[in-house]
């Protein structure tokens, strides 16, 4: 079953009504008809299982046949401080994110990016990048949509993620897969958890050591050298397994 994100307003009573790019890609891509059932997710994390039932122009409206509380989020906020790697990576790297669980992805400009980004080409690529968050949050039933924020240097972002409970930075230099699996066995439901991933080439061995400084843990994946993109997906995948509660 499709699912789409709505504000709650959109529904009165036991009626849903749609319009805008929603009721075109309902009525025009997926080419729906009444009789057919979507689900639709709110705002406050519910989803409502509805009927289509009257067909505009370019507006739809649904009965809502049941509403429960959605339970595809992780108990913690997950924030990936993705180092900006070329485009194509970064676009998978948000799709895989949103699908494994994360609250919203910062793509970060390390001293070994090498992707040139001016004002104009961010604005267009941030848009892209939602984008594909948002169709990854539809297609593994998500009941929130993560952003994709604007870009940050790596001082901003050590900065900004000394509000959060804990911060974890992989690194291939670090040691000691038992502190690393007992740091993780930690985390307490609740906490906010910022993840700071290097981009092509890593960090540089001064980025991580300004990053313990400021409070960030460092973490090993084990002996082999992962590439960027694997190495953002495999601390998610842990994570993910690790906080998913029954």
């Amino acid at each position: 079953m499709y699912r789409f994100f709505i504000e709650e307003n959109q529904i009165n009573g036991d009626t849903l009504y749609v319009d805008g790019g929603n009721a075109h890609h309902i009525l025009h891509v997926l080419r729906m008809r009444e009789g057919e059932d979507i689900e639709a997710a709110d705002e406050n994390g519910y989803v409502h299982t509805c009927r289509i039932n009257w067909i505009g122009k370019e507006d739809l409206r649904a009965q809502v046949l049941f509403s429960e509380k959605g339970d595809a989020e992780l108990p913690n906020e997950l924030t990936l401080y993705m180092g900006l790697p070329k485009f194509e990576k970064m676009e998978m790297i948000i799709q895989k994110a949103v699908e494994l669980g994360v609250h919203d992805v910062v793509p970060v400009v390390t001293r070994r990016t090498v992707v040139k980004l001016d004002e104009k080409k961010a604005g267009t690529k941030l848009n892209r990048w939602n984008t594909i968050a948002e169709a990854a949050a539809k297609q593994s039933k998500r009941t929130v949509i993560p952003e994709v924020r604007k870009v940050m240097t790596f001082k901003e972002a050590l900065t900004e993620a000394k509000d959060l409970d804990l911060v974890l930075i992989p690194y291939e230099k670090a040691e000691g897969m038992a502190a690393t699996k007992a740091v993780l066995a930690d985390i307490q439901p609740g906490q906010r958890i910022g993840i700071f991933i290097g981009p092509e080439g890593g960090f540089e061995e001064n980025e991580v050591e300004a990053a313990i400084e400021a409070g960030a843990k460092s973490l090993t994946l084990g002996p082999r050298i992962l590439r960027c993109e694997t190495a953002a997906l495999t601390i998610l995948s842990i994570l993910m397994f690790q906080l998913t509660q029954d």
